[in-house]
């Protein structure tokens, strides 16, 4: 039985202690926004904070990290409201977004520690793969987090989780025959 808190919840996993985190998270915890990406820990997909520093929760197993405190993208925020977040979305960081759970988790731990990061910083902090290249924008939005956490430009709130569909469709010209 393995004890440790996550996103600030305590939590017991009756899993065998060899787990791997990753597997816990999703399969457990039911907290998917973490990736499944290479399983060796190459990739980032997987990253999550353990006690302030970002972890591949593919290669460390819930029994190695008993008692600590992990902190998963759905615990950054609720309502996207992390810095973070709002930079992201406000330089259009995401394209297939499929990395960005981890990405974001990377660069979090990395602002925790040094709130004002160089380019050599980030490089050395963010080795996750982002396979359609969105490189300078993370870049871009570390920065205008870090400005904001230093209380510069506030950022514009990212839209709230639960647009209904049909308002956004509302939004979209319907398609013509000529369109379709």
């Amino acid at each position: 039985m393995t004890r440790f808190t996550v996103n600030g919840v305590p939590v017991h996993y009756k899993m065998d202690p060899q787990t791997p985190v990753l597997w816990a998270l999703r399969d457990a915890s039911n907290l998917t926004g973490t990736k499944y990406g290479c399983g060796a820990g190459q990739c980032g997909a997987c990253t999550v904070i353990v006690d302030g520093v970002a972890r591949r929760s593919c290669q460390i197993t819930i029994g190695a990290i008993e008692g600590t405190f992990v902190t998963t993208i759905e615990g950054l925020s609720e309502d996207r409201s992390h810095p973070l977040q709002q930079a992201f979305a406000a330089e259009n960081v995401p394209q297939c977004g499929y990395c960005m759970s981890g990405v974001l988790m990377a660069a979090a731990a990395l602002l925790s520690h040094t709130p004002n990061p160089t380019d050599a910083q980030m490089d050395e902090a963010i080795t996750n793969l982002c396979r359609c290249g969105t490189y300078p924008r993370i870049r871009r939005a570390i920065r205008r987090a870090a400005e904001a956490g230093k209380g510069g430009e506030p950022l514009a709130a990212a839209p709230p989780p639960d647009i209904d569909p049909e308002d956004a469709a509302a939004a979209v010209p319907a398609l013509t025959p000529a369109h379709k």
